[in-house]
């Protein structure tokens, strides 16, 4: 024991020694600091007085003006303390008394994890628990609230009869966690109640039931597992619905008509570990009795519209990397896949999905440059198989055939890719950049498709709009060769407070034509969809995946800017317009999804792209993007952006959106909305926020939403509103608004209280 004061009194009569003035003794790790602290020595107690204060080994500092304590700091009484943990934790109590180093129990106690006001340190914090008796055991790490109420602001809201929490050192500890609630119009209200059971340090087990008025009880358990080198859980789910009939007829939920979709349930697992420093492998799967079940219950990490079940490995080294996936696309809808009368329903997405058995990716580059430049090779392979045509059904373009696209083929398919490229920048001495390039692709294809997909392929050869040919081939193999040449100028212009680069910049590939183009011989699942936009313009090759090649000769040209300003602006800017020089026109060839239509490429001088945009040191950001017609320069696509995010307490952000229709991708309309969002900081602790969507092509306010939120060291509340409508794009009838309600309660240690999507429909 180390002892310091002012002043040592001895009393050998009495047998005490009485420490006075700034006294301060240590023992084992404990210190204890007093105005005057008296020790006895035929009792062996510490009684510590005026300011007095104990710090114990762990952090934990109590307050009080009266400490008795003995001498090895194991057993104790204390009046009027005051309890603070190292992670800002608080107890406080009428007296307290201390048993056996581990045991301390408090009387008339109060227990929060809120800061004290340092303005009004007698203000009751935002929540706290007043208790008869508080049982802090440092042995099983539990603290035991027995007769307590709960007040929020210093109001009582809950009567509590008894319950306990684990202690501020606990990182895990089983035992019920915070309840939660929902609702939806199908299910009824629902309670759920959480058992966590801390079985180990590194796996835990969660059991949770939830209870919906209308459903019945729905059991959930989550197994948990840690190793030096990852992690896995394992995740299942199920319920005997009572009344599937609450469900909309003729749903996935509802099950068919006179066999009611009752016994539900899911298994899913995710993991993740690393095999070394290079490698990873993992995976991420579900399994579901039908495919709507666990987007209808909300189940945690498996609720997505579109879940990817796949298996993986990755690997990492240098300038190599390796992907290779199993994968396959899981749509969660109530559509079913069968219509009444047995035929395949047109509307279902699930079905048409397709396995990839599987995916791989390679991409190398060389640490010795080759020829003064850089070399990089590329290398991808997939395997597909689809059990059912999937095709895009909607109002008729013409009236020949209903079929518009072809998106994926029943059977199947397989490509192997392999990809080199060269290139190196060579600067000349009036600043301009000279980039040569060459590259090579080759690809091996096979195809093994069912009656129905031949017969769909052939009637969509027939349709008038696309005027080409059906010339499905089982295998094929094809190449594409490229030489190709940039040339960049970027000039430095500087002003008072500023300075600016223009750089125009133009690029010549030379190619042969795209091969099999003009037919419908390839199965496109990749290259599906792109933009034609300032951020595409000088690319390669503008497809998105591997199944297309642009092919032919091209040209892109265009003019960069970017400038900064001494008082903290920047603005940037792109210009330009492609060129289809020589060749067939890749762009204005339909595939099976007539990928390039209306895309602004497919005429041999393309639109007009551009971009200009500005940010200044206050937050404040805009842009302005399009596509414009190279003619009239009417616009074909139109984006315009706004935000604010600075020392203001308030963001906002706006964007305008348009895209003219594309009858022949399938989008005989236009696309035009409106959608504006903010968040406005009231105080420290609150703010509101809000956002929308108005769709002023159906004169529809898509979504709307509006919230409010608290929150602080110790206390989160978050309550929001919002409505969603659609309506068919064609006829414009609007389908019936489903609203959300979500509010949330978070205390700290003591857990979470709400729902994040409660939602009913009128």
């Amino acid at each position: 024991m180390l002892l310091e004061a002012d002043t040592l009194v001895y009393d050998n009569d009495a047998q005490t020694v009485t420490a006075v003035g700034g006294v301060q003794i240590e023992y084992g790790g404990n210190r204890l600091v007093a105005q005057r602290v008296e020790y006895d020595r035929k009792t062996r107690r510490l009684v510590a007085t005026g300011n007095a204060q104990m710090v114990q080994s762990d952090g934990t500092k109590i307050n009080s003006d009266h400490i008795d304590i003995t001498d090895d700091f194991a057993d104790g009484f204390v009046n009027a303390l005051r309890v603070e943990t190292p992670d800002k934790t608080y107890f406080g109590a009428e007296s307290a008394e201390r048993m056996g180093g581990v045991l301390t129990t408090f009387h008339n106690g109060v227990y929060t994890a809120c800061e004290p006001c340092e303005d009004k340190p007698n203000k009751p914090p935002i929540w706290r628990v007043k208790a008869r008796k508080i049982v802090w055991n440092g042995e099983t790490h539990t603290v035991r609230f027995e007769q307590s109420n709960f007040e929020f602001f210093g109001f009582p809201i809950a009567y509590l009869p008894a319950f306990e929490i684990a202690d501020p050192t606990v990182k895990q500890k089983s035992g019920f966690l915070m309840p939660g609630i929902a609702y939806g119009s199908k299910l009824g209200f629902g309670a759920s109640i959480p058992y966590y059971f801390a079985l180990s340090p590194t796996y835990d087990l969660t059991a949770r039931g939830t209870y919906y008025s209308k459903q019945g009880f729905l059991g959930e358990a989550e197994w948990r597992q840690r190793f030096n080198t990852g992690e896995y859980s394992i995740k299942i789910a199920g319920i005997s619905q009572q009344k599937p009939d609450a469900f909309d007829a003729g749903t996935v939920d509802s099950g068919p008509a006179g066999d009611p979709n009752k016994l539900r349930g899911m298994m899913g697992t995710k993991g993740q570990f690393a095999i070394n420093s290079r490698w990873n492998f993992g995976w991420n799967v579900m399994l579901q009795t039908d495919k709507n079940f666990s987007s209808t219950y909300h189940i945690g990490g498996y609720a997505d519209t579109v879940h990817r079940s796949e298996v993986y490995l990755t690997g990492l080294n240098d300038r190599n990397y390796f992907d290779a996936r199993v994968m396959h696309f899981e749509v969660q809808e109530s559509t079913p896949d069968k219509l009444a009368n047995g035929d395949d329903s047109p509307y279902a997405r699930d079905p048409s999905q397709p396995w990839v058995l599987p995916s791989i990716d390679y991409a190398y580059i060389p640490d010795m440059p080759l020829a003064g430049g850089q070399l990089s090779v590329n290398v991808n392979t997939r395997i597909l198989q689809r059990d059912r045509l999937s095709r895009a059904f909607s109002t008729p373009y013409v009236t020949t055939t209903d079929v518009q696209r072809v998106s994926g083929l029943a059977g199947n398919s397989g490509r192997l890719t392999g990809e080199i490229e060269w290139k190196r920048s060579l600067i000349t001495d009036g600043g301009l950049v000279v980039t040569p390039l060459l590259a090579f692709q080759g690809d091996v294809d096979y195809v093994s498709v069912s009656g129905s997909s031949l017969a769909a392929v052939n009637q969509m050869a027939a349709n008038p709009a696309i005027n080409t040919t059906a010339d499905m081939r089982s295998s094929f193999a094809r190449y594409m060769a490229t030489a190709g040449l940039e040339l960049r100028w970027p000039v430095l212009f500087s002003g008072v407070g500023s300075s600016h680069i223009v750089e125009p910049m133009a690029q010549l590939f030379v190619r042969p034509n795209e091969q099999y183009i003009g037919g419908l011989a390839i199965p496109n699942e990749d290259a599906q969809s792109f933009v034609f936009d300032a951020s595409t313009l000088f690319e390669r090759d503008k497809f998105s995946g591997y199944d297309r090649i642009e092919g032919g000769t091209r040209a892109n040209v265009g003019v960069r800017y970017s400038g900064s300003y001494d008082n903290g602006w920047t603005t940037n800017a792109i210009f330009g317009q492609s060129y289809q020089l020589a060749g067939v026109n890749s762009f204005n060839s339909p595939d099976l999804v007539n990928a390039g239509a209306e895309s602004g490429l497919e005429t041999a001088t393309s639109d007009f792209v551009g971009l200009i945009g500005a940010t200044t040191p206050g937050g404040l950001s805009a842009s302005l993007s399009g596509r414009f017609d190279e003619h009239t320069f009417e616009s074909r696509r139109t984006e315009v952006k706004l935000a604010y995010s600075g020392d203001f307490p308030v963001s906002v952000s706006a964007q305008y959106a348009f895209i003219e229709s594309q009858p022949l991708y399938g989008l005989p309309y236009d696309r035009e909305e409106v959608t504006l969002g903010g968040s406005a900081r009231i105080n420290q602790n609150w703010r509101v926020f809000g956002s929308g969507t108005y769709d002023l092509h159906t004169d529809l306010i898509t979504n709307k939403g509006i919230g409010f939120a608290y929150d602080d060291e110790c206390f989160t509340y978050m309550m929001s509103f919002s409505e969603n409508q659609t309506a068919d794009p064609i006829t414009k009838i609007r389908a019936e608004p489903t609203q959300s309600i979500g509010f949330n309660l978070s205390f700290r240690t003591l857990g979470d209280f709400g729902t994040s999507s409660s939602s009913f429909t009128e």
